[in-house]
């Protein structure tokens, strides 16, 4: 089928009570790569209704599987038992018990043997190749079912849940289907380093792999030597799906990899001269998608070419005086985020101008916390840094700024001096910390607590 038809499946779905669980119109179609070895659709099945045999009746289950494949199993094994996959903002057991407790009745599920374990844990059985027959067709899902409840991050604060149903997942991926497949082809295999328990993993490698002609590597690289040996492990054409922290590292390291198709980011800004030495790199475009927990992925662009955002078919913004409402075909209702946009090209392209969380106004003078952290970042010898708001206001009446920085060869005074000739003093962040590392969860996001923990 052509990408644009399997696109406008997706895109244009009638109104139907139930949709099916995967695109197994070739049965034998690779859906993941897991230790080198191609898994057909086929056989993704038997294991799907294997797992669903096993699960208790349950409202809903923390799907804590680190191996994409069997995070990928076990998400449709609990999408097919009418139950939704919960997916905590972090791995943290603190977190995973709040979660559960916000779900009563729901259980945990993986492939560890975790010590200690959430209650009521149970683990999953060896995925191995087995010679039962599939099912004669293809499990539906009650359209309107969630399938998925997702955390925010917790970067602005605490983590608030989003619930998704069947039909907007199934909506969503039809704009990065699009997106992809006009740079790798209607065919293609991805490496992810992201997490598939947060919802741009979700996207890039649960849904592609389920919806698309996509194969997905079930692993989960980290190092760049990793990240090449993965790669090297699927057929081309390639996609890798990674974020700004991953890159850079990847970068720095000078690890060739494979011949790529296409390279894509998300969960943080990507600077543009890193995109840039990415390209030159590894030889392939890098792709920068737009969304959030709350709304998925609605608009990419290629950050070396264009600095204004392409929005997906059928999806439409309109500003608003404290943010932008998203309408888009995977949205129930229109969404409004923080994000302070200005419209071109007929509404179909999109410039960011910040946030209004992230806008600053001290003494009749304006910044952004977005272009603070930029300068602080731009400093010779600065690794890392994120410059903040904190919560309590000053006898004056003022939030005060803070900033972390990791600059194992610079002090702070030092650090201060070189951001007092880059930015206003009214805007000079006090306190500022020099710290080894800054407390970026699995996606390079920095949960709000953690940075206010560090600030002593």
């Amino acid at each position: 089928m052509a990408l644009s038809t399997v696109y406008d499946s997706l895109r244009y779905e009638p109104a139907q009570a139930v949709l099916p669980l995967l695109n197994a119109r070739d049965p034998q179609r690779v859906v993941a790569w897991r230790h080198g070895v191609a898994v057909s659709a086929a056989q993704f099945l038997v294991h799907v209704a294997e797992v669903a045999a096993l699960l208790p009746e349950a409202p809903a289950a923390v799907n804590l599987c680190e191996d994409r494949y069997a995070f990928l199993v076990a998400f449709c094994a609990i999408a097919c038992r009418g139950q939704a996959n919960l997916l905590p903002p972090s791995r943290a057991p603190q977190a995973v018990e709040e979660v559960m407790a916000a779900h009563p009745g729901s259980y945990a599920l993986g492939e560890l043997a975790l010590s200690p374990a959430p209650h009521g844990y149970r683990k999953l059985p060896a995925l191995d190749a087995c010679p039962g027959a599939p099912p004669a067709t293809v499990p539906e899902i009650p359209a309107e079912q969630p399938v998925a409840i997702g955390y925010t991050s917790g970067s602005t604060g605490t983590p608030r849940a989003n619930a998704k149903s069947w039909r907007n997942l199934r909506a969503s991926s039809a704009g990065t289907l699009a997106m992809l497949g006009s740079v790798a082809g209607e065919r293609f295999n991805v490496v992810a380093t992201v997490p598939p328990q947060h919802i741009y993993g979700i996207e890039m490698s649960v849904l592609l792999p389920l919806l698309g002609d996509v194969g997905v590597h079930a692993g989960r690289p980290f190092f760049p030597a990793d990240v090449a040996a993965a790669l090297a492990e699927v057929p081309a054409p390639r996609v890798l799906v990674t974020t700004p922290v991953h890159l850079r590292a990847l970068v720095a390291a000078g690890t060739p990899l494979p011949p790529l198709a296409a390279m894509l980011s998300a969960t943080a800004p990507m600077p543009p001269e890193l995109a840039q030495a990415a390209e030159q790199a590894f030889g392939a475009p890098l792709l920068e998608v737009f969304g959030s927990t709350e709304t998925c992925a609605f608009a990419s662009r290629r950050v070396v070419a264009d600095a204004d955002w392409a929005l997906f078919d059928g999806v439409h913004l309109h500003p608003q005086p404290d943010g932008t409402l998203v309408d888009a075909p995977q949205l129930d209702a229109p969404v409004l985020l923080a994000d302070i946009v200005s419209l071109h090209a007929a509404g179909r392209r999109f410039r960011l101008c910040g946030r209004n969380t992230d806008l600053l106004e001290i003494a009749g003078k304006r910044a952004s916390l977005g272009d603070l952290t930029r300068r602080l970042l731009a400093i010779p010898g600065v690794e890392d840094g994120i410059v903040f708001q904190l919560d309590e206001a000053d006898a004056a009446g003022v939030r005060r700024i803070a900033a972390l920085a990791v600059a194992p060869a610079l002090d702070e005074a030092a650090i201060l001096e070189a951001l007092r000739r880059a930015i206003d003093p009214v805007f000079l962040p006090r306190p500022l910390r020099r710290v080894p590392a800054l407390p970026r969860n699995d996606t390079g996001k920095l949960p709000r607590l953690a940075l206010l923990a560090l600030l002593g």
